[in-house]
């Protein structure tokens, strides 16, 4: 009842800010700043740190719909290689994820510890690791990529028409590594605005590079879907580079010295127990997806492009929700290292309410008018039907998605990534699948089947990560 209380107070204390404070603040978190997040109160420290994450993943889901919005123009088989292509691609954000968990739970310690040399050597050893396992990625995927496109179930149409697209996103998964785990460097740090900034600088250049290298605008080649590819990992490269500058020019929390350039294999090793959960764990979410991709891909090219411009409409709202997610991770992780565990459990409480408004807002619209938001992309034909359908389903399970999301970024951040791990295995593999699958195939519910597997499958993994949370075993994590 008492931590109830203190929640209310925190969210009161937010709601009652003045114009004038609200608007210092707001420019306070987009600008950066120096304020020591273990001392400074709740409600405000959410808000600092949530501000510039929240725009970092507008910008994160600003890529998917902007892809999604030209290669629509294309047709279905354009659309279905996006869709096959990005539901395998996400096994490569889990593992990028993964490091960046495990880069933010030993970053925001070493912080919360005003250990800030320490948190430099972390950083290095996170890139270090998240270059080497690209490799791995990059040779087979784009050796294989039109056997990659046979096996999710893809035409020979959209295989001969579309190969080239898996190609340059595998061999350019590095960029895409580095992006997470850098700008978890300085998001954990507690410069959240300057992953925001990147993401800001990643996004111009792909929305400049888009229509003119799928179109052919000016003296730019008509690539069509390829050219969604080379835009994207194009914007992405030149945002990486710049990442480094700001590592190297020691004007921020974070800063990479000579020293630090070494293999640290302690660091290293403990960085790979902590990321082999988190990777696991994204693994057994992102390869959910993929299979269920598969199971979709029963129902026709139609109902996969439906399904995929659905998904990118969803993922805008998840995204922004995730971003303030990661206030809590960053809080959990700099609080437990600053020794105030009561203080870590409270920032969650906080961010997980504030999360459910904003998440049950948009799922509200979502259900209520989805045939609009496809229309944007779509505005006739099985392709509007089926994404309108899926649209609608999918969003009743936004007030779901939103606790859900900040209790497993909570554990994440205390360095507890086996927790979400058994969660993820429970609610994904040996729920959400054969639930799709007895949904879509045995009672021939197709699309809408799939759709609510989704729904149900979240709804059962945020009240069991609810139930682990309250026993507050995380709380004594060591990291």
């Amino acid at each position: 009842m008492s931590q109830i209380k203190t929640t209310l107070v925190s969210l009161r204390r937010i709601k009652d800010l003045d114009y004038k404070t609200l608007w210092q603040d707001i420019k306070e978190a987009i600008a950066g700043t120096e304020r020591d997040f273990t001392e400074t109160s709740l409600g405000k420290a959410i808000f600092i740190l949530a501000v510039p994450m929240v725009l970092e993943m507008l910008m994160e889901s600003v890529f998917a719909i902007v892809d999604i919005f030209f290669v629509s123009r294309l047709g279905a088989n354009a659309v279905a290689t996006v869709g096959l292509t990005e539901s395998t691609m996400t096994i490569i954000y889990a593992v990028g994820m993964g490091l960046a968990t495990a880069t933010t739970a030993l970053v925001s310690r070493r912080i919360g510890e005003k250990k800030k040399k320490e948190a430099g050597v972390v950083a290095f050893q996170a890139i270090l690791l998240g270059a080497i396992i690209s490799i791995f990625i990059a040779v087979p995927g784009m050796l294989f990529a039109k056997d990659f496109l046979r096996l999710m179930g893809a035409t020979d149409e959209v295989i001969n028409e579309g190969y080239l697209y898996p190609t340059i996103m595998f061999g350019g998964n590095l960029i895409i590594m580095l992006l997470f785990i850098i700008n978890a460097v300085f998001r954990s740090s507690g410069d959240a605005a300057i992953s925001m900034r990147v993401m800001w600088l990643a996004n111009i250049i792909n929305i400049i590079l888009d229509p003119l290298l799928i179109f052919g605008y000016g003296p730019f080649p008509e690539l069509g879907v390829q050219g969604a590819a080379i835009a994207t990992t194009t914007g992405r490269g030149l945002a990486v580079i710049y990442q480094f500058y700001l590592l190297w020019s020691g004007k921020y929390r974070i800063k990479l010295y000579w020293d630090s350039l070494k293999i640290k294999v302690s660091v290293m090793l403990k960085l790979l127990k902590i990321s082999g959960g988190g990777i696991l764990q994204n693994l057994i979410a992102t390869s959910s997806w993929v299979l269920l991709m598969r199971i979709i891909a029963v129902s026709g090219p139609e109902a996969i492009a439906g399904y995929t411009i659905a998904i990118r409409i969803v993922v805008f709202p998840i995204l922004l929700a995730w971003g303030l997610s990661n206030a809590a991770s960053t809080l959990v992780g700099q609080n437990l290292g600053a020794e105030h565990p009561e203080r870590a459990e409270r920032s969650v409480w906080i961010t997980g309410y504030v999360n459910m408004i904003f998440m049950g807002a948009i799922g509200t619209l979502f259900a209520l008018f989805p045939s609009f938001w496809i229309s944007v992309f779509v505005d006739a034909g099985a392709v509007f039907e089926n994404g309108t359908m899926s649209l609608r389903i999918i969003s009743f399970g936004f007030l779901f998605y939103a606790l859900g999301m900040v209790l497993t970024q909570a554990f994440n951040g205390s360095g507890d990534t086996l927790t979400p791990t058994k969660v993820n295995f429970f609610s994904f593999w040996l729920f959400e699948i054969p639930l799709a699958y007895f949904l879509a195939i045995t009672l021939n519910l197709g699309l809408t089947g799939a759709s609510w597997s989704i729904v149900i499958a979240e709804s059962f993994l945020t009240v069991l990560a609810l139930i682990l949370f309250r026993r507050g075993k995380w709380k004594l994590r060591k990291v």
